[in-house]
């Protein structure tokens, strides 16, 4: 076998799993100062416009779709787990891998679509936010909506990454207000769990097309490009760390991290979107609301149905979320465009080394404000960008797991068994719901 210069062999890689297995036990490192890239990522995938369609799916459907984020959990882990070894082992993102081993016109149009499709979604999310504190505290969404647009801005531009990471992290806690939200409610447990474990699909158009929602808020692009990127982040950022190919003695305790951190970090966004289906189902659902187009839309109906408190913690997930998701979309975007233009890149630099790099970053923001502002509907700008999402995940999808199984690409590192199979399955999984989704219209 021919391995390239900088790979490791087999026997080699065995040889340091052993040691690095050794030295993990050795260090004891806390668990969550080992969480990171993975639950940060799963955290921001329940952003604002993904909270209204999990909404959406309980008001109109009841516990008729719980299936649907036990399913999607093992092939969200599988495909994130796929993009997370794929940066730490490369030392590059994805647009880089792709801009180096595929054809350009596969590059930027993958590219130029993220950038359009993160940008909506971060006219939505902004707009969501802005709305929801307005039912907080009153005022004028609008001063809301380019308040935090700049504060997510001047985090993301002027504090290093290393003292910015650790805020992305607290951050998530604000969606255990959606799980607290559910005790405050009345959930008739076991009708909730026979429906999520004996489902009975519905064949219907609409059905189907909210599944498919579904399906494309939890497994995005932007999440593969986002968590790729954050663990060069955080390899370039700790003193003696090497992408994997370099030093393969640090293999062992790194890839246990990202399959601990990712499983948790998913498991944690998949039952944030089981807590908000089994609140609206619980409250919503049983009141014959049938249909809830925005996440602040769905706070509302709930003040009547649950209370102030449930509506107040709802609300306040909105935001909390909503100051997570607008840097990843636009972050993911960002790395994107600079890598594939071959900008310097990263949080981890300075405004002025990395201007390409902000800009983009700046522009998808304040391109979204914009959006806001202008008048554009952002519900159907939303469903637009669920589209461009759903189409452009599954040859983004196809490319990682090329990538994954390249040993040119991962030397020893590629992908095998159990990975391999469900990163597949994850892949055709989405496919499936594209053709569904283009079956519907």
């Amino acid at each position: 076998m021919k391995v390239k210069r900088g790979a490791a062999s087999p026997p080699q890689v065995r040889r340091c799993y052993a040691r690095g297995m050794q030295a993990r036990e050795d260090a004891r490192v806390p668990l969550l100062k080992r969480l990171g890239p993975g639950l940060i990522t799963g955290a921001a995938d329940d952003d604002p416009s993904g909270i209204a369609t999990y909404s959406q799916a309980g008001t109109q459907y009841g516990y008729g779709l719980l299936w649907s984020v036990l399913l999607t959990t093992p092939l969200m882990v599988g495909i994130q787990i796929v993009s997370a070894r794929i940066g730490r082992v490369t030392g590059h993102g994805l647009a880089a891998n792709i801009r180096d081993h595929f054809p350009p016109w596969l590059l930027h149009g993958v590219v130029a679509l993220l950038l359009v499709a993160n940008t909506i979604n971060i006219a939505a999310d902004l707009g969501a936010m802005g709305n929801a504190l307005q039912l907080l505290v009153g005022g004028v969404s609008q001063i809301y909506i380019v308040f935090f647009a700049l504060l997510s801005l001047t985090l993301q531009i002027f504090i290093p990454f290393p003292r910015y990471a650790p805020l992305l992290k607290w951050a998530t806690l604000s969606l255990l207000g959606y799980v607290a939200t559910v005790f405050i409610v009345r959930v008739p447990w076991q009708e909730a769990t026979v429906a999520a474990l004996f489902p009975r699909p519905q064949f219907r158009a609409d059905y189907v097309a909210t599944l498919v929602a579904v399906l494309g808020t939890t497994i995005s692009p932007y999440l593969f490009f986002w968590q790729a990127s954050q663990e060069v982040e955080e390899q370039r950022a700790t003193p003696g760390h090497e992408p994997l190919r370099e030093a393969p003695e640090q293999a062992a305790e790194h890839l246990h991290r990202i399959k601990v951190d990712t499983w948790i970090g998913m498991t944690f966004s998949n039952l944030v979107a089981l807590c908000i289906m089994l609140t609206t189902a619980a409250t919503l659902h049983v009141q014959g609301i049938g249909s809830i187009d925005t996440a602040e839309q769905a706070a509302s109906a709930l003040r009547p149905v649950a209370g102030p408190f449930a509506f107040a913690l709802f609300t306040a997930g909105i935001i909390g979320t909503g100051m997570l998701a607008v840097p990843v979309l636009a972050g993911s975007a960002a790395y994107a465009v600079a890598e594939s233009r071959r900008w310097p890149i990263g949080l981890g630099l300075t405004l002025l080394e990395a201007r390409g790099f902000y800009t983009i970053l700046a522009a998808a923001t304040l391109i979204g404000v914009a959006l806001d502002f202008s008048g554009v509907d952002p519900i159907k700008a939303l469903i637009g960008s669920a589209v461009v999402n759903g189409v452009i995940a599954v040859p983004i999808m196809v490319v990682m797991m090329l990538l994954a199984t390249m040993p040119g690409v991962m030397g020893a590192f590629v992908v095998r068994r159990r990975l391999l199979v469900l990163g597949w399955i994850s892949t055709a999984v989405m496919a499936a719901a594209v053709v569904a989704m283009f079956a519907t219209l």
